[in-house]
C-alpha cells in the first residue's frame, strides 16, 4: 500500500511538471516570436517606405509615414499567430532622419488548471534606419 502511494505521487508530479513546462514554453516562444517579428518587419517596412523621389532630388533619406504604417500593419498581420490577440502602438515616426518607436502587446490565455489565466507580453522597439554613404 505504501509503495502504491509513492507510485501515484511520482505520476502526479510528472503530470504537473509537464504542465508547467508547456506553460512556460508557450510564454517564451510567444515573446521570442514577437521580438524577432518586430525587428524584422520594422526594418522591412522602413526600407519599403523610403521616399525615392525625395532622395533623388535632395539626397536626403526620408520615409513616408503613411506608407510605413500601412506596410508594417500588413506585414505583421500576415506573420502572427492567429490564436492570439495583438495590439500595435506606433508612438513616433520621424520622416527625416528615419526613426520609428513601436510597441506590440499580445494577450495570451492559458488553462493549465481549471481556471483560465490571461497574461500580456509587451515588446518595445526604437529603430533608426541607417544607410551607407
Amino acid at each position: 500500500m505504501k509503495e502504491s502511494f509513492w507510485g501515484v505521487f511520482i505520476v502526479m508530479l510528472g503530470v504537473i511538471s509537464v504542465a508547467f513546462i508547456f506553460f512556460f514554453q508557450n510564454v517564451t516562444n510567444t515573446d521570442e516570436q514577437n521580438h524577432i517579428l518586430l525587428k524584422e518587419i520594422t526594418e522591412a517596412a522602413m526600407y519599403d517606405a523610403v521616399d525615392l523621389a525625395s532622395y533623388r532630388t535632395t539626397g536626403i533619406v526620408r520615409i513616408d509615414r503613411e506608407k510605413f504604417v500601412e506596410n508594417f500593419i500588413r506585414r505583421y498581420a500576415e506573420s502572427v499567430t492567429i490564436g492570439n490577440t495583438y495590439k500595435v502602438d506606433i508612438y513616433d515616426v520621424h520622416e527625416t532622419p528615419p526613426k520609428v518607436s513601436l510597441r506590440i502587446s499580445s494577450t495570451l490565455e492559458s488553462n493549465v488548471t481549471e481556471e483560465i489565466m490571461e497574461y500580456e507580453i509587451s515588446n518595445r522597439l526604437d529603430a533608426i534606419l541607417e544607410t551607407p554613404y
